[in-house]
């Protein structure tokens, strides 16, 4: 019942863009169509597992054994940028046209702070490996979830007359705030979960 907390939680109470805005960049860059933003969900969620599971081992077996803890940050941003350098190589191989919808933005998953954060989130949490690897899953739901609900959003929005004065980014930035606002009514859920399954 631990694991479907960290679960639920990671998606909807404490999702990595509402709640601990992270990952603003891709949210805003990425979210103009439904097919891009699953894309760019989907490669958030390969990179933020991976590197979850390989920063927990650098820790754990590296950098706690030997002291080196002030290279986190460092060791961290490393481990990420040869992840999405991998992720890279094996979509231009795969999927052609999803490399090419993703764009610059698949780079930019190296400099995403929602995988960097969650990596340093589940050391701060102390997670063992499967807490971190559930967090960093369920996590990546989150993401993927808030980019796909933004982008059918603004794909309606395309499709209406927006006053002069809030068209564009106005407009974007309202309809982010409301969302988040929408997601802010599962806070109590957490809560509510502990205390169903006597976890508190």
């Amino acid at each position: 019942m631990e694991y479907l907390l960290i679960f639920i939680s990671a998606i909807f109470v404490n999702n990595i863009i509402f709640s601990q805005f992270l990952g603003i960049c891709p949210f805003l860059g990425v979210s103009k169509k439904v097919e891009t933003s699953m894309g760019m969900g989907a490669a958030v969620a390969f990179v933020m597992t991976l590197a979850t599971i390989v920063t927990w081992l650098v820790q754990h077996y590296l950098l706690n054994p030997f002291n080196l803890g002030y290279l986190q940050t460092l060791s961290f941003i490393l481990v990420i940028a040869a992840l999405v350098q991998m992720v890279e190589i094996i979509l231009k191989k795969v999927s052609p046209a999803l490399y090419q919808a993703l764009g610059i933005f698949l780079p930019l998953i190296t400099t995403n702070c929602a995988v960097l954060g969650v990596a340093i989130l589940v050391i701060q949490k102390d997670y063992n490996l499967l807490q971190g690897v559930v967090y960093a899953i369920s996590t990546a739901i989150g993401f993927a979830l808030a980019m796909v609900l933004f982008a059918g959003l603004r794909e309606q929005l395309a499709l209406v007359k927006i006053p002069k004065g809030m068209a564009g980014t106005s407009i974007v930035l309202v309809t982010a705030g409301l969302l988040a606002l929408a997601f802010m009514g599962f806070s109590g859920l957490e809560g509510g979960l502990a205390q169903l399954f006597g976890l508190n």
